[in-house]
Protein backbone atom coordinates (compact mmCIF):
# COMPACT_ATOMS: atom_id res chain seq x y z
CA UNK A 1 0.00 0.00 0.00
CA UNK A 2 0.58 3.77 -0.39
CA UNK A 3 0.07 7.11 1.29
CA UNK A 4 -0.31 10.29 0.81
CA UNK A 5 -0.41 13.44 2.77
CA UNK A 6 0.86 17.22 2.71
CA UNK A 7 2.30 18.10 5.57
CA UNK A 8 3.62 21.45 6.97
CA UNK A 9 7.09 21.63 8.39
CA UNK A 10 6.32 20.48 11.48
CA UNK A 11 4.88 17.58 9.67
CA UNK A 12 1.14 18.64 10.69
CA UNK A 13 -1.35 17.13 8.59
CA UNK A 14 -4.67 18.82 9.52
CA UNK A 15 -6.65 21.77 11.99
CA UNK A 16 -10.19 21.56 12.88
CA UNK A 17 -10.70 18.40 10.69
CA UNK A 18 -9.66 20.44 7.85
CA UNK A 19 -6.62 20.60 5.60
CA UNK A 20 -3.58 23.12 6.39
CA UNK A 21 -3.48 24.41 3.08
CA UNK A 22 -5.26 24.92 -0.27
CA UNK A 23 -2.52 24.32 -2.87
CA UNK A 24 -3.78 23.92 -6.46
CA UNK A 25 -0.59 22.33 -7.40
CA UNK A 26 -0.64 19.85 -4.54
CA UNK A 27 -4.39 18.81 -5.10
CA UNK A 28 -3.28 18.28 -9.28
CA UNK A 29 -0.37 16.07 -7.72
CA UNK A 30 -3.00 14.40 -5.33
CA UNK A 31 -5.66 14.05 -8.07
CA UNK A 32 -3.29 12.56 -10.73
CA UNK A 33 -2.12 9.99 -8.42
CA UNK A 34 -4.90 8.78 -6.68
CA UNK A 35 -7.06 9.02 -9.93
CA UNK A 36 -8.37 5.20 -10.64
CA UNK A 37 -6.78 3.76 -7.46
CA UNK A 38 -8.61 2.69 -4.41
CA UNK A 39 -8.47 5.48 -1.81
CA UNK A 40 -8.50 4.53 2.06
CA UNK A 41 -9.94 7.15 4.13
CA UNK A 42 -11.48 7.93 7.51
CA UNK A 43 -15.12 8.91 8.70
CA UNK A 44 -14.02 12.23 9.75
CA UNK A 45 -11.71 12.84 6.35
CA UNK A 46 -14.52 12.00 4.03
CA UNK A 47 -17.12 13.81 6.15
CA UNK A 48 -14.83 16.58 5.67
CA UNK A 49 -14.79 16.58 1.60
CA UNK A 50 -17.29 18.85 -0.06
CA UNK A 51 -20.78 17.83 0.33
CA UNK A 52 -19.42 14.81 2.05
CA UNK A 53 -19.08 12.78 -0.68
CA UNK A 54 -16.43 9.94 -1.74
CA UNK A 55 -14.08 11.14 -4.25
CA UNK A 56 -14.95 10.90 -7.88
CA UNK A 57 -12.84 7.83 -10.34
CA UNK A 58 -11.62 5.91 -7.21
CA UNK A 59 -13.26 3.20 -5.69
CA UNK A 60 -13.41 4.65 -1.86
CA UNK A 61 -12.96 2.75 1.44
CA UNK A 62 -14.14 4.39 4.65
CA UNK A 63 -12.35 2.82 8.17
CA UNK A 64 -15.37 3.77 10.98
CA UNK A 65 -15.89 2.12 14.22
CA UNK A 66 -19.01 3.15 13.67
CA UNK A 67 -21.16 -0.15 12.69
CA UNK A 68 -24.29 1.73 11.92
CA UNK A 69 -22.39 4.18 9.24
CA UNK A 70 -23.50 3.62 5.68
CA UNK A 71 -22.40 5.88 2.70
CA UNK A 72 -23.44 5.47 -0.70
CA UNK A 73 -20.66 5.16 -3.05
CA UNK A 74 -18.09 3.75 -0.79
CA UNK A 75 -17.25 0.25 1.22
CA UNK A 76 -17.37 0.86 4.54
CA UNK A 77 -15.18 -1.09 6.74
CA UNK A 78 -15.14 -1.52 10.52
CA UNK A 79 -11.75 -3.70 11.51
CA UNK A 80 -8.15 -3.87 9.01
CA UNK A 81 -8.98 -7.46 8.81
CA UNK A 82 -11.63 -6.75 6.64
CA UNK A 83 -9.04 -4.39 4.07
CA UNK A 84 -9.05 -6.45 0.99
CA UNK A 85 -7.09 -4.18 -1.67
CA UNK A 86 -4.43 -4.06 -4.40
CA UNK A 87 -0.41 -3.40 -3.64
CA UNK A 88 -1.25 0.25 -5.01
CA UNK A 89 -4.01 1.52 -3.09
CA UNK A 90 -3.41 4.90 -1.04
CA UNK A 91 -4.05 5.76 2.44
CA UNK A 92 -5.33 9.39 2.58
CA UNK A 93 -6.16 9.96 5.76
CA UNK A 94 -6.99 11.04 8.57
CA UNK A 95 -4.48 11.42 11.04
CA UNK A 96 -5.56 8.17 13.04
CA UNK A 97 -5.67 5.96 9.78
CA UNK A 98 -2.44 6.99 8.93
CA UNK A 99 -1.14 5.89 12.29
CA UNK A 100 -2.77 2.14 11.57
CA UNK A 101 -1.94 1.48 8.19
CA UNK A 102 1.53 3.16 8.30
CA UNK A 103 3.08 -0.63 9.56
CA UNK A 104 1.15 -1.97 5.79
CA UNK A 105 2.37 0.85 3.58
CA UNK A 106 5.79 0.86 1.83
CA UNK A 107 5.38 4.07 -0.26
CA UNK A 108 4.92 7.45 1.02
CA UNK A 109 4.29 10.30 -1.11
CA UNK A 110 4.93 13.57 0.92
CA UNK A 111 4.38 17.20 -0.06
CA UNK A 112 6.12 19.01 1.98
CA UNK A 113 5.18 22.60 2.65
CA UNK A 114 7.39 25.07 3.73
CA UNK A 115 5.08 26.54 6.59
CA UNK A 116 3.58 25.92 10.00
CA UNK A 117 -0.08 25.49 9.26
CA UNK A 118 -0.68 25.36 13.42
CA UNK A 119 -1.98 21.87 12.63
CA UNK A 120 -3.58 19.99 16.04
CA UNK A 121 -2.68 16.57 13.61
CA UNK A 122 0.23 15.41 13.05
CA UNK A 123 1.95 12.86 10.76
CA UNK A 124 4.97 10.45 11.85
CA UNK A 125 7.94 12.66 10.93
CA UNK A 126 9.25 10.25 8.26
CA UNK A 127 12.85 11.85 8.36
CA UNK A 128 13.94 10.97 11.47
CA UNK A 129 12.32 7.23 10.88
CA UNK A 130 15.09 4.86 11.04
CA UNK A 131 12.40 2.16 8.70
CA UNK A 132 11.71 5.01 6.02
CA UNK A 133 14.23 6.70 3.25
CA UNK A 134 13.44 9.72 0.89
CA UNK A 135 14.10 8.19 -2.55
CA UNK A 136 13.09 10.63 -4.90
CA UNK A 137 12.53 15.23 -4.08
CA UNK A 138 11.64 17.68 -6.53
CA UNK A 139 13.12 20.94 -7.05
CA UNK A 140 10.91 23.70 -4.49
CA UNK A 141 8.26 25.08 -6.16
CA UNK A 142 6.01 27.82 -5.15
CA UNK A 143 2.37 28.07 -5.34
CA UNK A 144 -0.26 30.25 -3.93
CA UNK A 145 1.72 31.56 -1.83
CA UNK A 146 3.65 29.01 -0.45
CA UNK A 147 6.48 26.74 -1.46
CA UNK A 148 6.36 22.94 -1.30
CA UNK A 149 8.73 20.07 -2.57
CA UNK A 150 7.67 16.73 -3.45
CA UNK A 151 8.81 13.74 -2.10
CA UNK A 152 8.76 10.08 -2.26
CA UNK A 153 9.47 8.14 0.70
CA UNK A 154 9.96 4.45 0.46
CA UNK A 155 10.15 2.02 3.27
CA UNK A 156 13.63 0.02 3.65
CA UNK A 157 12.69 -3.46 4.14
CA UNK A 158 9.99 -3.91 1.43
CA UNK A 159 8.61 -7.22 3.28
CA UNK A 160 6.17 -4.69 4.97
CA UNK A 161 2.96 -7.10 5.19
CA UNK A 162 0.60 -6.57 2.69
CA UNK A 163 -3.36 -6.47 3.03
Amino acid sequence: MNLIVATDKNWGIGKNNDLLFHIPKDMKFFRETTTGKTVIMGRKTLESFPNKKPLPNRRNIVLTRNKDYVLEGAEVIYDISELNVEADAFVIGGSEIYKLLLPLCHTAYITKVDADGGADKFFPNLDKDEEWELIEQSEPVTDNGYTITFCKFQRKDRTCPQT
